[in-house]
């Protein structure tokens, strides 16, 4: 599991959403024998939280534009500032 990981950690976030939505696919068919079934879910938990990190990571990049009184933008600043 751990060489999974790794390699996780090198897809974007794209690559990592493609990967889980193919996990969530087979298991919705509902024909992975149980076994497979437990790895495809752990793998796609794996997906999951890289998935949530990007996004994390990317919401800590946006900025919000900061409007002055005469209501023009002034500049930006970090989100949550």
């Amino acid at each position: 599991m751990s060489d999974k990981k790794q390699d996780v950690s090198k897809l974007s976030f794209e690559q990592a959403l493609e990967q889980l939505e193919r996990i969530v696919t087979d298991l919705e068919r509902g024909d992975v024998p149980l076994e497979a079934s437990i790895a495809k879910y752990e793998e796609g938990e794996v997906l999951k939280k890289h998935c949530a990190s990007l996004l994390q990571a990317a919401e800590n990049k946006v900025e919000k534009i900061r409007v002055g009184a005469d209501g023009t933008a002034k500049g930006s600043e970090p989100l949550g500032d």
